[in-house]
């Protein structure tokens, strides 16, 4: 298994980004969607989009830059008007699937929020994959989803141990979510 290093997306990184969702998804939506939340300033969040590689090699050794494989990205949404933010997409290029990657990245981004002051993240996701980083039904914490989505797949996190705000989540535009 490899160890990998995670950090903020950069300037440099944005066709990176773009390669990775469009390599690990069907279609070319996850990677429009990142594109359209990154021009939103309602949405974006400095420092919230996070990136992971391979490790570097030792101090001494003459390698080419890591190269990134996993994006994953919070962006802010409300619940009942409170700040949160929402998880997606979370993204791997195929060839490093079920090598740790994602979930390097998503644990480093969950701790970039935690640090940024971020109390409650919401995920529609793959009931099997989130729990692993504490995230629960979200209507155990009287979360609601914009419309109806499976209530074993729509999930919550309370970042800072705190109860979060009940309600209505409400997704930035480029969601494309009334």
């Amino acid at each position: 298994m490899n160890t990998w290093q995670c950090r903020p997306e950069t300037p440099e990184d944005v066709p990176a980004v773009r390669r990775i969702n469009l390599a690990a998804f069907e279609t070319a939506g996850e990677a429009d969607l990142v594109d359209a939340l990154r021009q939103d300033p309602a949405a974006w969040l400095p420092g919230l989009s996070y990136l992971a590689g391979p490790a570097a090699e030792p101090a001494g050794t003459a390698a080419a830059p890591a190269p990134v494989v996993a994006h994953a990205l919070l962006t802010r949404c409300h619940i009942a008007g409170e700040p949160a933010v929402a998880l997606a997409p979370c993204a791997v290029l195929p060839e490093y699937h079920e090598q740790g990657a994602g979930s390097a990245v998503v644990r480093a981004l969950l701790d970039a929020a935690r640090s940024a002051g971020e109390r409650t993240a919401v995920v529609l996701g793959h009931p099997p994959y989130y729990p692993r980083f504490g995230f629960e039904p979200a209507s155990r914490f009287g979360i609601l989803p914009p419309q109806e989505w499976p209530d074993e797949a729509f999930l919550a996190l309370s970042l800072d141990g705190s109860t979060p705000p009940r309600g209505t989540v409400r997704y930035a535009e480029a969601f494309g979510i009334d």
